[in-house]
């Protein structure tokens, strides 16, 4: 388990990370969201003692993090670099072998590890062969495939396509089944939501939002109704509260209310004007919930 405590990180008069507290239990996955320069990778580097902070401190499995600890973690910087002068085998080799593997280890398992992440290219093409697309997948190979325990990912889907993506997501959520702690940062909401069974938001280094999906939904008004009923149209517009009606298709409408209990209303009304099909009362995305507070915590 990763537990970050009370974390301060400043440079000079700037505060980076201030008072930054949360915990990752083995196979849980939690998203790190935030704006360019909310403290995200300042984060990373500090669970990592890469930076030494002001104040708080990090635990895994109790234990402060250092040397010894670190051939148990998978960390993917932001600054991506591979040394294109190399093979892909001499350069998960080389990585691999920092990471606590053996030769024999690292040779017998690049192929499953390249078919896995459908890698095109060879082992024995060099890295400036490569696609960028597939440089970024050996780097991820190189963090995955000594299957760490700890996982710190910083903006592992940045520059990936819809298909390598999902490949990464599988990847992930595979490392996840085997009981590694991950944590990763992203700007993409839909992947932190899809993935991730905890959340923590940073605004200009403080903690804004955290706690599980679900939690965090609970905190924000439900918005948005998705109506199948044969009310017309006018009359959901006639109903104060209601902003906007939107026809999604034949049969299904989707109604922006200004407050919460407004869904009471239009389920009466829907309910009186014949056989309600369809009521669903949904919360925000963390996309939506991401834009407001963003905005909320510079008030």
């Amino acid at each position: 388990m990763l537990e970050v405590s009370n974390l301060r990180k400043s440079f000079g008069e700037t505060v980076a990370v201030d008072g930054l507290s949360f915990t990752i239990e083995p196979g849980e996955i939690m998203g790190l969201i935030g704006q360019n320069g909310a403290g995200k990778t300042t984060t990373f580097r500090l669970i990592l003692n890469l930076l030494v902070a002001n104040a708080g401190q990090t635990l895994w499995n109790g234990e402060s993090i250092g040397e010894g600890l670190l051939d148990n973690i998978g960390y993917l910087p932001e600054e991506r670099g591979l040394d294109e002068k190399l093979t892909v085998e001499q350069q998960l080799l080389y990585l691999g072998q920092l990471n606590g593997m053996t030769k024999r280890e690292v040779t017998e398992s690049i192929d499953t590890w390249m078919e896995r992440f459908q890698v095109k290219g060879d082992r024995k093409d060099k890295i400036s062969s490569l696609s960028k697309g597939n440089q970024q997948k050996v780097q991820l190979i190189a963090t995955l495939m000594h299957e760490p325990d700890l996982i710190i990912l910083d903006e592992p889907f940045s520059g990936l396509d819809p298909v390598n993506a999902e490949l990464l997501e599988e990847g992930i959520r595979h490392a996840a089944k085997r009981g590694a702690s991950i944590i990763f940062s992203s700007h993409n909401m839909a992947n932190v939501e899809s993935l991730c069974q905890s959340v923590v938001m940073l605004k200009n280094g403080r903690q804004v939002l955290g706690g599980t999906i679900d939690e965090v939904k609970s905190l924000f008004d439900r918005l948005k109704i998705y109506l199948e009923a044969p009310i017309a149209t006018a009359e959901l517009e006639a109903i104060s509260g209601v902003q906007s009606v939107e026809q999604l298709d034949a049969r299904h409408r989707l109604i922006h209310i200004e407050q919460e209990a407004v869904g009471r209303d239009v389920f009466e009304a829907a309910h009186q004007s014949g056989t309600v099909y369809q009521f669903s009362q949904q919360a925000p995305t963390l996309e939506e919930i991401f834009k407001e507070r963003a905005v909320e915590s510079d008030e």
